[in-house]
């Protein structure tokens, strides 16, 4: 014990990020489940190749981790804390190619003091196995251009595939390592290489079974990842509220200091070679190849198009470690100080729930809607559960109920990946429904909610029920609007 306690005093880095993640995993039991845990759990219970918005690499480790230890929040999100803890590891490990001794330890307290560390988690999204196999692809290519390990191109072929069987943004991987080739004058020579081709024909060989499921599915993943975004893109409508949206979003993830710092080294490397013609030395240029193009090419975006808060996410792998090269101790304490702050802001919200989230991207209520639901005088055998919010109140509930809750796919509503889980809804005809359907904004001065015309067209009577209204702290925190329908008819 002495021993540890006299490496810890020498080596503070270490401690820092102990703490940090001690912290976070005091936190785990009390998070209540997201909606995005929910989901991606349904995921795992529901087997495929792949799904209909993402790929499955989220689904099938939540599926290892429930089976080992168990249906359970806390199994959940200590998926998420173990995975995003290796790559803390696996940061620090390619971190440690890249700077000297006194600047990897700065770049690791930066790293796990990050709200966004602190998010992966928490919360189950594609983005936790994503990052963690992204920084083993950076491992593995750095291994095979700057030492010249040949059977490392194998090694980063099969986890750049793997990232991309995690979240499609990975396709990034291949651009970023084509972008260094092509800038670096040392490495070009390496598209003359086989090695470089078998790695890339290995990474598009990792990801079959989401190719294979797309061609079975009408390529309706790359459909709905493309469709919406692009039509949105091509109006061009200037939006400084989603410019100054992301700056804030990024601002909390990273918090101010990093960056900062993200945006002056930046700026100060496209200076350089825009105006210049200077291309950084080779180490550099292959950080700033698998930044630039994720980090700078999602903020151009900003002004005409709402970038979600963890699309730029992957850049902080390699900007982390740029960082680490400009930062002092002063700023880092700052960073640290901001950490600290923001963090008990976050455990305070966490245990205490001070401030009502407006949105269903939350971890309360959903336990006690779900209860709620059972006691209904309503709910008879012959009768199923279903809501219309694309996902998120239909994934709670399945997760908390024992039988199988519906999607807006009963009423004819695209539903996900709902609409791919092989369900025979002829089979809930002449049955009868209840239909939650989420006050999203809780404007609880209303005693009614909205009937959804769409509801008669599949059901004899549609009656509204009493709200369901979930109270934390003796307040109204959460509504649900519920409606009793009758002889459900199954339409195509």
């Amino acid at each position: 014990m002495n021993k540890f306690l006299s490496f810890i005093k020498k080596n503070k880095a270490i401690s820092w990020v102990l703490g940090f993640q001690l912290f976070r995993l005091i936190l785990l039991p009390f998070m209540g489940l997201m909606p995005q845990d929910a989901y991606y759990y349904l995921y795992g219970q529901n087997l495929s190749l792949s799904y209909f918005d993402h790929p499955g690499m989220i689904g099938y480790l939540l599926r290892i981790f429930t089976e080992i230890f168990g249906q359970s929040i806390f199994t959940i999100k200590f998926a998420d804390f173990i995975i995003t803890t290796l790559t803390i590891l696996s940061f620090y490990k390619l971190a440690s190619y890249f700077l000297s001794k006194q600047k990897l330890a700065r770049a690791i307290v930066l790293f796990a003091s990050t709200i966004f560390v602190s998010i992966l988690s928490f919360n189950s999204t594609p983005d936790v196995p994503l990052l963690l196999f992204w920084t083993l692809s950076l491992i593995c290519l750095y291994k095979a251009i700057f030492e010249e390990k040949k059977w490392f191109w194998i090694l980063g072929g099969i986890a750049m595939g793997l990232a991309f069987n995690s979240k499609y943004t990975a396709l990034l991987l291949q651009i970023g390592l084509i972008a260094f080739l092509v800038f670096s004058n040392k490495y070009r020579k390496l598209f003359l290489s086989p090695w470089f081709w078998i790695s890339l024909l290995l990474s598009v060989a990792v990801t079959f079974p989401v190719w294979y499921w797309n061609y079975q599915n009408e390529f309706a993943s790359f459909a709905f990842q493309s469709s919406e975004r692009r039509s949105s893109i091509s109006e061009f409508k200037i939006s400084p509220k989603n410019f100054f949206g992301a700056i804030g979003h990024q601002m909390f993830l990273l918090l101010p200091i990093l960056f900062l710092i993200f945006i002056t080294f930046t700026y100060k490397y496209v200076k350089r070679a825009l105006i210049k013609f200077k291309i950084p030395q080779a180490k550099t240029l292959f950080l700033l190849a698998f930044f630039i193009p994720t980090f700078v090419g999602f903020f151009s975006l900003t002004p005409i198009y709402w970038v979600k808060l963890n699309w730029m996410m992957p850049s902080y792998i390699a900007g982390i470690i740029l960082a680490g090269m400009f930062i002092n101790k002063k700023l880092l304490k700052t960073q640290i100080i901001f950490s600290i702050v923001f963090h008990i802001l976050v455990s305070a919200q966490i245990l205490f729930y001070l401030v009502p989230i407006k949105s269903d991207d939350t971890w309360v209520g959903w336990k006690e809607l779900a209860s709620e639901i059972k006691t209904l005088p309503e709910k008879k055998i012959n009768t199923f559960v279903f809501s219309n919010d694309n996902y998120k109140t239909s994934a709670c509930l399945n997760f908390f109920m024992d039988e199988k809750v519906y999607a807006q796919n009963i009423i004819g509503l695209p539903a996900l990946h709902f609409d791919y889980l092989g369900d025979n809804l002829a089979t809930l005809n002449n049955k009868n429904a209840i239909f939650i359907d989420s006050d999203k904004r809780f404007k609880n001065d209303k005693l009614k909610g909205t009937q959804n015309p769409i509801l008669n067209k599949y059901f004899d009577k549609v009656i509204e029920l009493a709200p369901i209204i979930i109270k934390i702290n003796n307040k109204e925190s959460r509504k649900f609007w519920v409606f009793y329908c009758t002889n459900y008819q199954y339409k195509k």
